[in-house]
């Protein structure tokens, strides 16, 4: 009789335990860059916009969560999160093997492919000669960092950045002679305004997935698993109920999203 009773105290005990664990996500902090248009930039009000930014308060009304959007910059945007600083971040983050020796990632949001960009007249056509001796610029800690200094590391300067804009500066001014950065970032941030029609694309769209990974995903801390299956569940909705389309085209004229 007393080993049942211990038995039930221990239940109950281990009941009290899982319950006082188990994590209330009707509060969610998101992180987010704020510096790379148009997935996400500050408005002249100063106001947080984009297509991620619109996707992590779609995320959240759809797990029924109040979103609280924090900006961080790129280079501390995943020790920041496995700081506590918040609990997921939407920041058009590639899902790639080494990252995830890191963290835990939710299924793909989008999917879009890195390419370089030049202005025009000054490379015929792309190659590895006719870049070498260049100088490359491209955003610091990105899947373009590893991918440029991986394969032409040896070939050319690499010039590295806190943030795209920076990038697109120095590219303007001279500073650097291509950059190269997911090309929807490039086409839509730099590309299609007054400062960019001197310049456009050149080379193949480049998608390994060594490099590139499976797609831009959301972050979250290894712990928390029943919030990666929450925005999962959330990705999901979002795109079978029509919100995601609805998201897609006030930013974009194609399928973001991929295969």
């Amino acid at each position: 009789m007393k080993r049942l009773i211990a038995l039930a105290a221990l239940m109950v005990c281990a009941l009290m335990v899982s319950t006082a664990s188990a994590k209330d996500w009707s509060k969610v902090r998101i992180g987010v860059e704020g510096a790379y248009p148009p997935f996400s930039y500050v408005t002249p009000a100063g106001e947080l916009a984009g297509f991620d930014i619109d996707i992590a308060k779609a995320l959240g009304e759809a797990m029924g969560a109040e979103v609280t959007l924090v900006a961080q910059d790129w280079d501390g945007i995943i020790p920041a999160l496995l700081a506590k600083k918040y609990d997921a971040i939407v920041a058009s983050m590639s899902i790639t093997e080494e990252r995830k020796q890191k963290v835990a990632f939710t299924n793909k949001y989008y999917q879009t492919p890195a390419k370089f960009v030049c202005k025009k007249g000054t490379i015929a056509e792309f190659s590895r000669d006719a870049i070498k001796g260049k100088k490359v610029g491209v955003q610091r800690a990105t899947i373009h960092d590893r991918y440029l200094t991986d394969n032409y590391g040896n070939d050319v300067e690499i010039k590295r950045y806190g943030t795209q804009d920076e990038a697109y500066l120095d590219l303007t001014a001279g500073r650097v002679d291509l950059l190269l950065a997911d090309s929807v970032a490039l086409s839509d941030g730099f590309l299609k305004k007054p400062e960019g029609a001197d310049y456009q694309f050149i080379g193949p769209d480049l998608s390994d997935p060594k490099w590139f990974g499976d797609g831009a995903g959301i972050a979250i801390r290894k712990e928390d698993t029943d919030l990666v299956e929450k925005f999962n569940m959330a990705i999901d909705k979002i795109r079978s109920d029509g919100t995601y389309k609805t998201i897609q085209d006030k930013y974009f004229d194609f399928n973001v999203y991929g295969e």
